[in-house]
């Protein structure tokens, strides 16, 4: 899960995008002036990639191999918005360019493909030194460049907003041959999705923000609903745990929620949510566990190790340059463990 830092959020320290690989072990940031890896858990920076000509608005990791996706950003690109690059880390260059007609929005990586996101369009790729062209798959306008690709050698999914409105299309690139599953999750625009590790689930947000979806990824079933809260807010991010059993969720408002998926006694309901009588809002299940995030900046959030079979922990990486660590037990309480400047770090030192 991703952010790319809008102007509004800015925060006056060169820092353009952030976003966690995909077993959220490491995240990568895109600067003004190049780029940044860090281990998440313990945090420290593992690469720094400075540029003295340009900034990285988009970088994506594969796993913690040395092959990175760029595309230039800020005020002084470093390529054209319009190009991909693939930097190989040992080698300290890149290896492979890619070029389009419009603006990309964002890049997906798994060990055999690359999939580029543009407005209108998806472009799925051969991971190789001349990269060939396998599938062009349309999409509703999708400026925000929601796509999320299952990592699991084991599965080839691939989940993108559908023709209309609120809907999410599931390929699967390993059997293209097999009609797509279209899911309706919301009646208005998506602001996040997200798949789990294993690609069954898959998680939802509309640009309201109160009200999470999960579905089954093999026929679309509504497994859960669960409930951010009342008011409208924008979702930054949505991560499962390894085991799916639980979700983390980061929005606008400054908080970060965590809602069991597996154990729906654990969230919390109204005590009116008997009540058949009443609208369907009084039965919401609420997050069992919530917490402010100092500052309030723009975040993305993500599972951290579990210490021991009754704490759990959530990795906050914030606009601001701030990484937090919050630690929680099986009732929800919380406490802050960690707090940190992951942008005054250096040498890989903490």
């Amino acid at each position: 899960m991703s952010m790319k830092i809008t102007s509004q959020a800015q925060h006056s320290n060169g820092l353009l995008y952030v976003g966690f690989n995909q077993d959220q072990g490491c995240f990568a940031c895109g600067m003004e002036d190049g780029f940044r890896v860090y281990n998440a858990d313990p945090l420290k920076e593992k690469e720094r990639q400075d540029f003295t000509e340009g900034g990285i608005g988009h970088i994506e990791m594969l796993f913690r191999c040395n092959y990175l996706a760029l595309v230039g950003g800020g005020k002084s690109p470093k390529y054209p918005p319009n190009k991909v690059l693939i930097w190989d880390d040992l080698k300290k260059k890149q290896v492979i360019e890619l070029e389009f007609s419009g603006e990309v929005r964002s890049v997906r990586l798994r060990r055999d493909r690359i999939v580029v996101v543009q407005d209108h369009l998806i472009k799925v790729y051969t991971f190789t030194q001349n990269p060939q062209q396998l599938h062009v798959f349309d999409t509703s306008p999708n400026l925000m460049g929601l796509c999320v690709l299952c990592p699991n050698s084991n599965n080839s999914l691939l989940a993108f907003p559908g023709g209309k409105i609120g809907h999410v299309q599931i390929v699967d690139l390993a059997n293209t041959e097999k009609s797509p599953l279209e899911i309706a999750a919301h009646e208005t625009h998506l602001s996040c999705i997200a798949l789990n590790l294993q690609g069954t689930r898959l998680a939802t947000a509309s640009e309201k923000g109160t009200l999470i979806r999960v579905f089954d990824t093999a026929n679309g079933t509504q497994l859960q609903e669960v409930r951010r809260g009342a008011n409208n807010a924008f979702i930054y991010c949505i991560n499962f745990n390894h085991d799916s059993s639980m979700i983390c969720v980061a929005s606008d408002h400054g908080t970060v929620h965590v809602f069991s998926l597996d154990d729906l006694q654990k969230n919390r309901q109204s005590s009116l949510a008997s009540a058949t009588f009443l609208p369907k809002y009084f039965s919401s299940q609420w997050s069992f566990s919530k917490f402010q995030v100092p500052g309030g900046s723009h975040c993305i959030c993500a599972f951290g190790a579990q210490a021991n079979p009754d704490t759990n922990c959530i990795l906050v990486i914030c606009a601001d340059g701030n990484y937090h660590k919050f630690v929680f037990n099986t009732k929800g309480e919380c406490t802050r463990e960690v707090s940190a400047n992951f942008l005054e770090m250096t040498d890989g030192k903490s």
